[in-house]
């Protein structure tokens, strides 16, 4: 009998280990109450699929930020997306990627994608969990290969524990990698912003003359392809930009390859785009001015071009030099300061 009592002592700790579902390195199903702002539409993203948890945010905040995944073991997804830059790569034109490639294209800012239907400047995919796949496997972006990525984690103590927490199977796998980062990126929620205290009537969001007269010029001018709070439709047009030779990216075409998609490209968030700068799919333009200026008088005409730029026989946008100032001031009270500075956002 003695000899049982010791035996049981012994296993013990082994039987504990393999039934106690509280241990720090079991599944922990806490989860994130999700709230829509009260002036943002619908979400598009179905949280059903992939509900919102502590520790698969927490995990989808490690991979975003590690160089691993890309072939060079730097070039992370935050290298090109920065958020005191609302999650850009403000100042490059062009994003750069591993072995210092540089890519065709201006990163766009990741904010309230969840809220969005499609992604990337030409629409190449519509599942926001999807998405990172573009960038992880681009040969001139992260150069990553999916099968090292998994055997990278697998060896990973800190992969391996938080792999076991985020998820019931607690697989480390490429399936639950990807919806680790679409979890991250769902709670990159921009809704703090001058303007959205002016919308929900709270402290702080008492637009001046100018900023109040700009967001008029704005809904005359602007709202019809930049709707809704989120300041975009998710919708593919040609705003009339002369094309660049040395590139000529045909956009939407490239996916769709319909000829009335030639040179169209994703209507584009404006929120926090005092920050985003350099502007447009290949970043052209450097200033909010320069934007203003290109739709006042800068619009070419294609057979492609948005009919909402060439109303009544006349290209573009007609603008005074006043009415620019004060759309510029305008989308400054779009910036949101709290999104730009969360700790919980941070690398660090």
């Amino acid at each position: 009998m003695k000899r049982i009592r010791t035996l049981l002592f012994l296993l013990l700790p082994f039987l504990w280990s393999c039934s106690n579902d509280d241990s720090p390195e079991a599944y922990q199903n806490i989860p994130i109450d999700f709230k829509v702002p009260s002036n943002f539409p619908a979400l598009s993203y179905n949280l059903q699929n992939n509900p919102l948890t502590e520790k698969g945010f927490e995990l989808g905040k490690k991979l975003f930020y590690d160089g691993r995944l890309a072939s060079d073991g730097l070039v992370s997804c935050g290298f090109c997306h920065i958020q005191e830059d609302a999650f850009t790569h403000h100042g490059h034109s062009f994003s750069h990627g591993v072995g210092d490639n540089i890519g065709t294209r201006n990163a766009p800012p990741i904010q309230n994608l969840a809220f969005q239907r499609a992604y990337m400047w030409d629409g190449a995919t519509t599942h926001l969990d999807l998405q990172p796949l573009i960038p992880l496997t681009s040969e001139i972006e992260m150069n990553g290969n999916l099968a090292e990525i998994v055997s990278m984690m697998k060896g990973d103590a800190t992969y391996q524990k938080l792999f076991r927490q985020a998820f019931p199977d607690g697989m480390i796998n490429s399936e639950n990698m990807l919806k680790a980062l679409g979890q991250f990126m769902v709670m990159l929620t921009s809704s703090n912003s001058k303007f959205d205290k002016f919308r929900r009537g709270e402290p702080g969001g008492a637009l001046n003359t100018d900023e109040q007269e700009g967001y008029t010029l704005f809904t005359q001018k602007c709202a019809g392809c930049h709707a809704t709070d989120l300041f975009t439709e998710d919708t593919y047009r040609n705003n009339g930009l002369p094309i660049n030779p040395m590139i000529n990216d045909v956009g939407r075409y490239r996916v769709t390859e319909l000829p009335q998609d030639n040179y169209k490209f994703k209507v584009p968030s404006l929120r926090n785009i005092e920050k985003t700068a350099p502007y447009m799919h290949d970043g052209r333009f450097a200033t909010l001015e320069a934007v203003l200026n290109h739709y006042s008088n800068g619009v070419l005409d294609s057979p492609t071009l948005d009919p909402a730029l060439k109303a009544n026989g006349a290209l573009g946008i007609p603008l005074t030099a006043n009415e620019k100032t004060k759309l510029v001031a305008f989308l400054k009270t779009l910036t949101d300061h709290e999104f730009l500075t969360d700790r919980r956002f941070s690398e660090f």
